[in-house]
């Protein structure tokens, strides 16, 4: 199927012509185990026309489970039904959960035992919703009424509510419509293509826009290798036994493959690309990556309200990177042809080149709005254009570069401090391996930057204050130094900044 096939509007239709034109082509690779195309469909269409079978359509249906085939019939079967998919967080504590489920008044869900039992004894849960467990209480679930044939459904249906980080205060939910997904795909398809034979491994959870990704492999008729949550060994055991060619990691993931000790070079021999973008890629990783393998990259820029990427540092990019621009590895690629960007500084007028601002987004695949909160739709959309909140700029050549999220800008003495660039100098320090740095309040200057670090090897205070004293202005040198063992990371992979905030903020 091509990308550009007129007929592919909805959701469904994705693996309803593979499953017609190549039923015994692979869709999904668990655990050692193939789903053909013609078996996912069938069973993603048993879904649909249960719940077509009950309720209304419209009803919001919530998924709170880890990563499993039964998870992706639900993508396609309850947006088959008319129904909107809101997934949960598998990470959140019941009472986040219960708000989200609450605010959705979600009718059924659907979830992992182990998950859902926590979720059920809170006070709040909601009596009224429906329970099915994705084990054979699922099976019997779908096979226990006379099934219905399934509504008519428009491309601009919601077909997602997406439940933001929340980063900001009360997650908000982004309604994802049929339209805003393929458009996305398209999208993503100019800088990333897909081919039929492709295995695509996805370490990411599915109840992030991340999946997407699956999407569009399903859109070309690739098959996905999809694993449970992302751990180092089993990827490299995929990638040996079953020849990977695809990926999509976060810098994070990549750096815990390359640390692994088992790792050497031969286990990326068939990886033809890895894509990565959910955080900024430390320019010493990404160098690391380039020099020990042949394996191409591919970086994007999006977000949850965006179902996907609006702007990609192509392969291309990162071999002209390599050869002689190494500046462009600070970069996001430049943006798609089929969406518009633009930069605004604080007084609302649009930045020339080289000048920071923040990133509005026009685009097809945008979100249609919050659900259920029109004040905040209204902030976040002006005249069609998308204020992600992000700062960056573009250069002459318009290649755009993050400089900060603007929620992460520290302002200490009335200075703006992108954390990100004092992260990018610490890391160049050999006994550091990862760091974070947030702002926190100061009686002084407002807030001062605080920096949390994971060491390769023990090292003072002193010394990392002399590192970044001969790289960074006094004013954006961290006041407090922080060791951990680890950094938290949220669902989509990356620091959970907010997380630290809580924890260090006395």
């Amino acid at each position: 199927m091509l990308s550009g096939d007129p007929t592919c509007t909805l959701l469904h239709h994705l693996i309803e012509r593979h499953a017609d034109e190549q039923p015994d082509s692979i869709a999904l690779w668990w655990q050692g185990s193939a789903i053909d195309y013609a078996s996912l469909y069938r069973n993603a269409m048993s879904t649909a026309r249960r719940l077509a079978a009950s309720g209304d359509v419209g009803d919001r249906i919530a998924v709170l489970s880890w990563n499993c085939p039964q998870f992706v019939e639900l993508i396609y079967g309850v947006t088959a039904a008319g129904r909107i998919l809101v997934p949960l967080n598998a990470r959140l504590a019941p009472a986040e959960l219960t708000y989200q489920l609450k605010s959705a008044r979600a009718t059924a869900l659907f979830g992992d035992r182990e998950l859902l039992e926590p979720l059920l004894a809170h006070a709040d849960f909601p009596p009224t919703t429906e329970i099915v467990y994705l084990d054979e209480d699922y099976i019997n679930w779908r096979e226990s009424i006379t099934r219905k044939q399934l509504p008519a459904t428009s491309p601009e249906d919601p077909a997602w509510i997406l439940f933001t980080s929340g980063s900001t205060g009360r997650p908000k939910g982004a309604m994802l419509s049929h339209r805003a997904f393929m458009a996305a795909l398209r999208s993503a398809a100019l800088s990333r293509p897909v081919q039929p034979s492709d295995k695509y491994y996805y370490p990411f959870p599915l109840f992030h826009v991340s999946a997407h990704n699956v999407l569009l492999q399903h859109l070309y008729g690739a098959a996905v290798v999809l694993a449970r949550s992302f751990d180092a060994a089993d990827t490299l055991k995929a990638c040996i036994e079953l020849q990977v060619t695809t990926m999509s990691l976060a810098p994070t993931m990549i750096a815990l493959l390359l640390d692994h000790p088992a790792f050497t070079p031969m286990h990326l021999n068939s990886v033809r690309t890895i894509g990565y973008g959910a955080s900024a890629m430390p320019q010493t990783l990404l160098q690391r990556l380039l020099a020990g393998t042949d394996v191409g990259l591919c970086q994007s820029y999006g977000m949850t309200e965006l179902a996907g990427s609006v702007s990609f540092l192509t392969v291309e990019d990162h071999q002209r990177a390599a050869a002689d621009r190494p500046e462009l590895l600070q970069s996001v690629g430049r943006p798609l042809p089929t969406a518009q960007l633009k930069l605004l500084d604080e007084q609302g007028r649009e930045c020339a080149s080289g000048e920071a601002g923040e990133i509005l987004v026009r685009a097809p695949q945008c979100m249609t709005g919050y659900w259920d909160d029109d004040a905040a739709t209204t902030l976040a959309i002006t005249d069609g254009w998308l204020r992600t909140g992000d700062i960056g700029r573009f250069d002459d050549n318009g290649y755009l570069y993050i400089v900060d999220r603007k929620k992460d800008m520290i302002i200490s003495g009335g200075e703006n401090i992108a954390s990100r660039e004092i992260e990018e100098v610490l890391r160049q320090h050999s006994s550091v391996s990862d760091c974070a740095i947030i702002g926190l309040p100061h009686p002084k200057w407002g807030e001062s930057p605080l920096a949390v670090v994971r060491l390769r090897s023990a090292i003072s205070d002193s010394e990392l204050h002399a590192h970044c004293r001969a790289n960074l202005a006094s004013y954006k040198i961290p006041k407090r130094w922080i060791r951990v063992d680890g950094l938290p990371l949220n669902a989509s992979g990356k620091v959970d900044k907010p997380l630290l905030r809580e924890l260090y903020t006395v």
